[in-house]
């Protein structure tokens, strides 16, 4: 089940302890400082982009990279205060904007309240209960009389009981309040493919309970996406098979490899063909895709398949220009850099985000791209072709990551008598003829989306 306007989305990506150069570490007695108002001068910038939802997050109160959280009900005073999250949620519905939060769920950061009654207490603790794994036979790498279970080794991420009523009573009002305090209409699942299946459900039907349309989408980076999103569970996953898809298909100059995910995800006998997934191509814990490109044009090829391919596609802040950054041993921060509007950053690539927004109309005036059914139709090494299908339109899709136009053969043969023309290009059109049509040229570095008319 995918929330209606999910499917309607385009998403921009913020993390706004990066963007808004907040400290890395949080002292708990600074009064809070407002770093999240200068989101509001990056509204303009997401309309003219065509940006109709905002994935923010984390925002609540934390150690350092707030996923170590240490008060679900508090905004982080690094960022500000519960009221201009508020506020800034209204603004943004106000230009249509939906809003989406983290929700950090699995686990928690040293400093969260349940846990530091731990430390104080030991074993007398009323929250030994809370904590997933929590053992006094050894000593954890920090020094306590105590060790637990963590999440992937790290040991300032303190795994919480799922299932442990109390646990769960507490995370249910917290997001009980954020829906009621900060009107939400969604949350992103931090960590979702190693958490309680069960404890999934349950929250999916607390949400849907206050909220039918609330959207939930979990990360999960390797496994079947249907094990975390399905009916009873949440909306849809992050799709980090196309992801990787998405670049290598490009560094290798083999279409080959994100055709067979494409299929395999949502052709006709697609896995997760009931499924909008979350599609991007870089995020706060992967390297830039500008770095991860071995040739800089494929940033055009690429997005534009982010843009026509199914899911719901996203732009990481910064991203529409091709800034670089890469993960290093010491953390993320090159990944989360600090810009504080869109006019404070350098644009390596300032044609790109011209090129974005013209893919982000094209779009949002193409109901097939948005809802339609995939149907390959070409794969070559470089090119590329598939159409996306509704009862009442047809788009095909072709793009060239070659340095030379190329050209591609297609049969279509039920849209036959019918002329493809290019929303990029609108002069430009192809006949289909006997079911067959060439499109002749494609251009190098980039393609054509074909409406069928």
């Amino acid at each position: 089940m995918t929330a209606h306007w999910a499917k309607d989305a385009i998403f921009y990506h913020v993390y706004p302890l990066g963007s808004s150069g907040a400290p890395h570490r949080n002292d708990f007695t600074t009064p809070p400082v407002g770093r999240l108002a200068q989101l509001y001068d990056w509204i303009g910038h997401w309309q003219a982009m065509g940006i109709n939802a905002l994935y923010l997050g984390p925002v609540f109160e934390s150690s350092a990279h707030g996923y170590d959280t240490a008060d679900y009900f508090r905004v982080d005073r690094r960022l500000g205060d519960n009221a201009l999250l508020a506020a800034l949620v209204k603004r943004l519905h106000e230009k249509g904007i939906r809003v989406i939060l983290d929700g950090v769920f699995n686990h928690v950061g040293r400093d969260f309240r349940a846990f530091q009654d731990v430390l104080q207490h030991g074993a007398q603790s009323a929250y030994c209960a809370w904590f997933s794994g929590l053992r006094f036979d050894r000593r954890s790498p920090y020094g306590d009389p105590f060790t637990y279970d963590t999440w992937d080794g790290n040991y300032d991420l303190v795994k919480l009981n799922l299932a442990h009523p109390d646990v769960r009573q507490h995370l249910f009002a917290a997001v009980e309040t954020w829906i009621r305090a900060f009107d939400i209409d969604g949350l992103r699942l931090d960590a979702a493919d190693v958490m309680d299946p069960v404890f999934l459900q349950d929250l999916a039907r607390f949400c849907r309970d206050r909220r039918p349309d609330f959207w939930l989408v979990g990360e999960v980076v390797h496994g079947d996406y249907r094990q975390v999103a399905n009916a009873q569970s949440l909306d849809a996953t992050t799709n980090y098979e196309c992801y990787k898809g998405l670049y290598s298909s490009h560094n290798d100059r083999n279409y080959f490899e994100l055709a067979h995910s494409l299929q395999r995800q949502f052709g006709p006998n697609g896995i997760y063909r009931d499924l909008s997934l979350y599609s991007f191509a870089d995020n706060h814990d992967v390297d830039r895709i500008a770095s991860r490109l071995s040739h800089p044009a494929h940033l055009y090829p690429l997005h534009l398949l982010l843009f026509t391919m199914p899911g719901v596609p996203s732009i990481y802040y910064g991203s529409e220009w091709g800034i670089s950054g890469v993960k290093a041993q010491g953390g993320d921060p090159a990944l989360r850099p600090t810009i504080l509007n869109p006019e404070s950053t350098l644009r390596p690539h300032p044609s790109l985000v011209t090129a974005l927004s013209r893919l982000t109309r094209v779009r949002h005036g193409a109901d097939a791209l948005r809802h339609g059914a995939y149907r390959q139709l070409a794969v070559q090494a470089e090119q590329f072709a598939f159409a996306r299908q509704t009862p009442h339109q047809t788009v095909v899709v072709v793009v060239n990551a070659a340095d030379e136009p190329s050209s591609l053969v297609l049969e279509v043969p039920d849209l036959t008598g019918r002329t493809l023309t290019d929303a990029l290009d609108p002069g430009t059109g192809f006949r289909v003829s006997d079911g067959r049509v060439t499109i002749d040229p494609i251009p190098s570095c980039w393609g054509r989306i074909l409406l069928a008319s």
